[in-house]
């Protein structure tokens, strides 16, 4: 039996094996995984994978969606059997998880599901909690107590609380919510306690699944502080390539059927792996020159008495020659390019002193700025609707309470929503869904069009009700692309997407000739992409100013 934050996985012990040899008597890998195959009927995620996770490293996991990353993550926590082969952890390791469960705690308070993430102090909390409060106290309890006691300052429980207290707090979390049951703590909120819940205790093994996906870029920040200064071992599954960048000592690449490990951060394998892939191309050119030229010399000379030995020469060199295998990705890059209609001319858009209150709460007070030409303005906020509620009211699908929105005469705007379901309510294959917005409704120009988004085929055909989020938001992209709007305004686009597709998005972005203005936690698109900065405090002050992302972070 193994048990994980709270849960007891019933695993073969051929699948998971403790390594006697502890690596804080020297030893130097944590985790070893060997010979796994993960399959699903005849589909192979990965096979015969054979890697070595070293203590004080930090390993992004990468891959296409599908290709098996967050399979694999399961497979190391015990979550999941593999197939074939075993996973092999250093005795009296401890690793912690990240939860997605958001209901999993409710019954719970906040400070007690944080120290959840020591399955063993907790459970050694509540034992002597229990011991104590009989009220025939024996002797054998006295024992028994003694015991969990010497287990529990080994563990270091009398830190407990204070620890989980400063995680909560580091994390934004107030002190008022700590005692609060997480069933009355907000979704946004649940998300940082139950990071908190992972990194708790000091894990000796650190397993993250999409660790920023709904945190805020202050609390992303101080995340990869911690990782950074973290000593034991980290696997880490993110779309974040800055994030990727800060933290990784390496990277795990899950694509043709194998996971294989690199040296350095994301840029360093991007670049690495760019790089052997077009080595490898190169010289298949080149060989197949080679074989053109052998080939055309034996076509030509083979019957000739005076050139035969050589044609038999250029014979036996032709059988030597053997392409490099290339096998093909599972990785995918839509084409993303936003081409505007026309120029925008001298007046572009002018918001002044828009306020709004949404259910009491004011949103946005008395906010004004000027659009100028090129501008491409990041939208940063403490409160996160400020920035959805801002985009809804220059989009004018929001009426303001006071203020007014004035776009200049050449401009057309296209809108890329935050939350994109409205848009998909109609019975339509995603074909007909987009030629509604096609100025050539023509379909094989809108399949065509959409071979491009990564729709191909029968896929063209789906029913647009049944999409992924990731589906959809490449629909509401290609949407964009034909509206021919010189202003676009991006409410975090990035959402569901993956690593190729946001790759793609920030390239598209970074190329558009017309004005924008957006949000993302994408920290590398916002530094990419934006030439202005306009950040709304909670108290309702605006900070505008022309620079890079990094250079407002105080970072360049």
């Amino acid at each position: 039996m193994l048990t994980f934050l709270g849960e007891t996985k019933v695993v073969k012990l051929t699948k998971i094996v403790y390594n006697n040899a502890s690596l804080k008597k020297g030893g130097k890998y944590m985790l070893s995984v060997n010979g796994v195959t993960v399959r699903f009927g005849k589909r192979v995620l990965f096979e015969d994978v054979n890697i070595k996770f070293g203590k004080g490293n930090c390993y992004g996991i990468i891959g296409a969606n599908g290709a098996g990353k967050s399979t694999f993550l399961k497979v190391l926590s015990g979550e999941l059997e593999p197939s074939k082969g075993d996973v092999t952890i250093d005795k009296g390791e401890r690793i912690s998880i990240l939860k997605q469960d958001h209901f999993a705690f409710d019954e719970y308070n906040v400070l007690d599901a944080v120290i959840m993430g020591n399955q063993e102090l907790y459970s050694i909390m509540k034992e002597k909690d229990d011991i104590y409060a009989k009220e025939d106290f024996t002797e054998e309890d006295g024992m028994k107590a003694a015991a969990l006691e010497e287990r529990f300052a080994e563990l270091d429980g009398w830190n407990a609380e204070s620890d989980a207290a400063t995680l909560l707090n580091d994390l934004g979390i107030s002190p008022e919510n700590h005692y609060k049951l997480m069933k009355e703590i907000d979704d946004r909120e649940k998300v940082k306690i139950l990071l908190a819940q992972s990194l708790f205790g000091n894990p000796d093994i650190l397993l993250l699944d999409e660790p920023t996906n709904d945190l805020d870029l202050k609390t992303i920040q101080w995340l990869e502080d911690f990782l950074m200064n973290f000593e034991n071992t980290v696997l880490v599954v993110s779309h974040d390539r800055y994030f990727l960048n800060k933290v990784c000592t390496h990277i795990a690449d899950v694509d043709f059927g194998k996971i294989k490990v690199y040296p350095g951060n994301y840029d360093f394998w991007y670049e690495s792996s760019q790089l052997a892939l077009k080595q490898m191309k190169d010289a298949n050119k080149k060989k197949e020159e080679k074989i053109k030229e052998l080939q055309e010399f034996i076509a030509r000379f083979s019957a000739n008495a005076s050139k035969s030995k050589q044609a038999t020469s250029r014979k036996k060199s032709l059988e030597k020659i053997q392409l490099d295998e290339i096998k093909p990705s599972n990785r995918r890059y839509p084409y993303i390019d936003f081409k505007p209609d026309r120029d925008v001319g001298n007046d572009i858009l002018t918001v002044k002193n828009i306020s709004k209150t949404i259910e009491g709460e004011k949103i946005l007070d008395n906010v004004s700025f000027t659009v100028k030409a090129d501008n491409k303005i990041a939208v940063l906020a403490d409160n996160e609707n400020a920035k959805t509620t801002l985009f809804q009211i220059i989009a004018g699908e929001l009426e303001p309470d006071e203020g007014t929105v004035s776009w200049g005469t050449t401009i057309t705007h296209a809108y890329f929503p935050k939350d994109n379901s409205y848009l998909f309510t109609q019975d339509l294959s995603i074909t007909d869904w987009l030629r509604q917005y096609s100025k050539d409704p023509d379909e094989t120009y809108v399949r065509s069009f959409l071979g491009r988004m990564l729709f191909s085929g029968d896929e063209a055909l789906k029913k647009v009700e049944v999409l992924s989020g990731g589906e959809k938001v490449r629909c509401v992209l290609s949407k964009l692309m034909l509206s021919g709007a010189n202003f676009l305004i991006f409410d975090e686009p990035t959402n569901h997407l993956d690593m190729e597709s946001i790759t793609a998005l920030n390239e598209g972005m970074s190329r558009f000739k017309g004005d924008m203005i957006f949000s993302s936690h994408d920290h590398q698109l916002v530094q990419t992409v934006a030439n202005r900065i306009i950040d709304i405090k909670a108290d309702g002050k605006v900070i505008d100013k022309e620079c890079t992302y990094n250079e407002y972070l105080g970072l360049d």
